[in-house]
Parts: C-alpha cells; sequence; structure tokens
C-alpha cells in the first residue's frame, strides 16, 4: 500500500523534466523519485513519457503493460476499441499502472509505429491531467526535445526542469524548449528551470553560456561514478546511496523547486 497523503502544500503537483536526448533526464527523475519516495508525506507517481521506456529500469520496477499496449490494441482489435471506450478513462489508464517501493508507475511504451498515435497521447495527457490529482507529486520523464510541447501533452505541468549536460547543442537545446514553452498557450505560464549535469572542472565556459538563456540555474550535478558504475552493471540508479554526489546535487535541485 502506498502511504496516505498528507503534505497538502505539494497536493498534485506535476513536475516534467525535459532536455536533449543522453542529456541525464531519466537518471534526474529516478533519483528525484528515491529523494522524495523516502519522505513519508508524499504519495508520488512517476510517468515514463519517453518511448524508449528506460525509466522502470532505473527505477528497479517493471511494468505488464504500457500506454502504448492500449493504442496496439485498438488499432489491432476494433472490439479492443469498443471494450475501452465503454471502460472509464480511469480505469484503462489504471490498468497499465505499475508499483514500486513508494510510488506508482505509468509507462508510455512503444515507439510508433503504423496507425495513429494520437490515441497514445490522449491516454498519456489524461494520466498526467486526471491520475495526478490523486497523487502529491508525478514526475515525468519527457522525450527528448520540445514535440510532448508541441502536442500538447504536457498542458498541465507546472513546474519544467531542463536538463542539459556540458555542450553547446545541450544549451541549444534548452533555448529552443524554453522558447517553445512560452510560445504555447497551454505551457506559457509554466515555471522553468535549468540543470546542468555532468559537471566538471573545465565546464566553466558552458556554464558561462548557461547562465545567458534567461532559465533560472536551479542547480549544477557533478560526474558521479556511482551513477556510471550503476549503469555499466545494470542497477537501478533510485539505489544510489544517500551521500552519493548526484543525489546531494539533487536534493538541492528538489528544494529549489520547492521540495
Amino acid at each position: 500500500m502506498l502511504r496516505p497523503r498528507s503534505d497538502r502544500r505539494n497536493a498534485g503537483r506535476v513536475l516534467a523534466v525535459s532536455g536533449k536526448g543522453g542529456a541525464g533526464k531519466t537518471a534526474l527523475v529516478a533519483i528525484m523519485v528515491g529523494v522524495l519516495s523516502k519522505r513519508e508525506r508524499f504519495k508520488i507517481l512517476a510517468i515514463d513519457a519517453d518511448s524508449a521506456a528506460c525509466l522502470p529500469s532505473a527505477l528497479g520496477a517493471t511494468v505488464d503493460r504500457t500506454v502504448g499496449d492500449i493504442r496496439e490494441e485498438i488499432i489491432r482489435n476494433p472490439e479492443a476499441k469498443n471494450r475501452i471506450e465503454d471502460i472509464p478513462m480511469q480505469e484503462v489508464v489504471a490498468d497499465v499502472m505499475g508499483r514500486g517501493n513508494g510510488f506508482e508507475l505509468l509507462v508510455m511504451g512503444r515507439p510508433e509505429g503504423p496507425g495513429c498515435f494520437c490515441a497514445v497521447n490522449d491516454l498519456l495527457r489524461y494520466g498526467i491531467e486526471t491520475l495526478s490529482k490523486d497523487f502529491d507529486i508525478t514526475l515525468i520523464d519527457c522525450e527528448a526535445g520540445p514535440e510532448q510541447i508541441n502536442r500538447r501533452v504536457l498542458r498541465s505541468v507546472d513546474t519544467l526542469v531542463i536538463v542539459t549536460d556540458t555542450s553547446t547543442r545541450g544549451i541549444h537545446n534548452a533555448m529552443l524548449i524554453k522558447k517553445i514553452t512560452e510560445e504555447n498557450k497551454d505551457t506559457s505560464e509554466t515555471k522553468m528551470g535549468l540543470v546542468i549535469n555532468r559537471v566538471k572542472e573545465e565546464s566553466k565556459g558552458i556554464i558561462e553560456i548557461a547562465e545567458q538563456t534567461g532559465l533560472k540555474i536551479l542547480g549544477y550535478i557533478p560526474e558521479d561514478e556511482n551513477i556510471t558504475r550503476f549503469d555499466s552493471v545494470g542497477k537501478p540508479i533510485i539505489d544510489l546511496p544517500h551521500d552519493s554526489p548526484g543525489v546531494v546535487a539533487v536534493r538541492e535541485v528538489l528544494h529549489q523547486i520547492g521540495f
């Protein structure tokens, strides 16, 4: 059983993590879930909105079905489509949710294939907008780039954390996400901040560039050998030691956001 909600200050907060591919979005979300799930007052929903579906392994969790599986049923089986249409949407989405230690997990699943992908986006949007009301905190691991903002999947997000590595490409991608978020009427009021990942001694130049983006710098995550080691042996990132440099830095990021 998940712990009952008790901290009303954060009731229904939705935080999405975006950025270019390989910037460290999934690791950041996994560490956030690990830190927050240890605080007994929080009931947490983690959403893997990236079709690559890396978040479950980072959280040490498994899911039997995904939002993508529902899509396949809708496309391949007219009877399944009719059946799903007759079921309350909350039950449809809840049916594909997994459970971890102190959190629940919803996974988008398979990438776009033949047929319309609108059903997946609709279900994913529903999961964010409706299921999040039953949780204190919803954390979303977004797909790379700004497309989910364009598709209005993230319209109910109140805080968008943009992650960049120490590359100019990462900074440019962050600026593009910021621009599209501000221009989209559904997300124009979303609070945004930048996290710089894999920071080294020689990263001073890129940090100076990042400070010119107009984004609030929420934190700097140093190179963490523990993350590299955990990744190399397939160990869940959520199990990093509490004093690991990455975990310490993420706690400060969460503090900056208001957790």
